[in-house]
Parts: structure tokens; C-alpha cells; sequence
């Protein structure tokens, strides 16, 4: 194996660590907003708290770093030798980007929940069912006023989309593995949505 797979790896976690909410609130108000609302770093926290500009921003931006990690940094990382086919680099590219968002280094450890970055991720690989698990977001966010419905019903129709649609068994598969995690690690927002408690914009 040669240099540029590793590398890819370390850039595609560290980018995907950039706390991207938490550093929008230090920039703008110089809060922590881990201080305020649900005490997340994402984009869903950053525009509760921050407004609508900052939330979008930092949506755009976490979306950004899973993206660049399954293209750009793939790119790197398919221009030298490595035993993995290039599918399987850009799911491993992708697991440590979305790692690098829920457990941030720059953060001690603790980050988001993963859905923006994850979005970006499979944007870059397969991006028409991320447009459907979107609009399932959107509808659900609509109905609702709660992000965590949208987060987990856009995440439950991701890998069906993707089957749907026919893409390569490896990424559904993948697929199936990062919905699975957003869902893990929404479960303290499963546990007051069924006590009626969760937060609503």
C-alpha cells in the first residue's frame, strides 16, 4: 500500500472533525452552544440558537465535509496503490468522515449526530436517493416541527432509496450501516419524543 490511502484517511477524519456548529457560535457570539437548546453541535442546534444564516451555514459546511472526503479525498487516495477497490475506498473514506463529525477530536471526543455529514457522504456516492431521504426530512420537519422525526425517517429511507434505485450492493449495505448509527445516536431524542418532551421549532 502505498502513501496517499493513509493520508486520505487522516485528512477525510480530521476534516470531518472540524466542529463546524461549535465554531459558528465561538466566531458569531462567542457562546458554546453545546450551552444552549438540545446541547448539540449541529446544524439543527447552530439555527435554534444562532439563526437561520449560522444554521445554514453550518449545515452547508458539515454537509461539505462528507462530501470532499468521498470525492476529493478518494481521488487522493486512488492515485496510489491500496488493496481496496475504489467503492470500498469511498466507504471507508466516508466512515471515518462521519466518525470524525460524532466523535470530533478537536471536541474531546464528543460531536453531532452525524445526519448533514452523512447526507454529504452519500451525496458523493450515490446522490439521488439522498435527494429523496431529503424530501422525506423535509416533509416529516414540515409536518412535525421536530428535526429528530425528519433526521431518523430521512435516515430509515436512505438505504431503501439506494436499493430502490439500484445501487452497488456495497453501498447499500453502507447505507444501511450509517442509518443505522444516526438512528443509535438519536436515541436520547427517541426517549423524549416518547415522553412528549422533545424540542420543536
Amino acid at each position: 500500500m502505498s502513501w496517499q490511502f493513509p493520508v486520505a484517511l487522516v485528512l477525510a477524519y480530521l476534516v470531518g472533525s472540524i466542529p463546524t456548529g461549535y465554531l459558528i457560535g465561538r466566531l458569531l457570539r462567542g457562546i458554546d452552544i453545546r450551552s444552549y437548546g438540545s446541547g448539540n453541535i449541529g446544524a439543527a442546534n447552530a439555527l435554534r440558537v444562532l439563526g437561520k444564516p449560522a444554521g445554514i451555514t453550518a449545515l452547508a459546511l458539515d454537509v461539505a465535509k462528507g462530501f470532499v472526503a468521498v470525492t476529493a479525498f478518494a481521488a487522493l487516495a486512488a492515485s496510489g496503490r491500496s488493496p481496496l477497490s475504489p467503492s470500498m475506498m469511498k466507504i471507508a473514506l466516508g466512515i471515518v468522515a462521519i466518525a470524525g463529525h460524532n466523535w470530533t477530536i478537536f471536541l474531546r471526543f464528543k460531536g453531532g449526530k452525524g445526519v448533514a455529514t452523512s447526507a454529504g457522504v452519500f451525496l458523493g456516492i450515490a446522490w439521488a436517493p439522498v435527494l429523496i431521504s431529503a424530501g422525506v426530512f423535509a416533509v416529516l420537519v414540515r409536518a412535525t416541527r421536530i428535526v429528530s422525526v425528519g433526521s431518523i425517517g430521512g435516515a430509515v429511507v436512505l438505504p431503501i432509496a439506494m436499493y430502490a434505485l439500484d445501487a452497488d450492493p456495497e453501498f447499500v449495505a453502507f447505507g444501511t450501516v450509517a442509518a443505522a448509527l444516526v438512528i443509535v445516536r438519536h436515541r436520547s431524542n427517541i426517549k423524549r419524543l416518547l415522553r412528549g418532551e422533545e424540542h420543536r421549532f
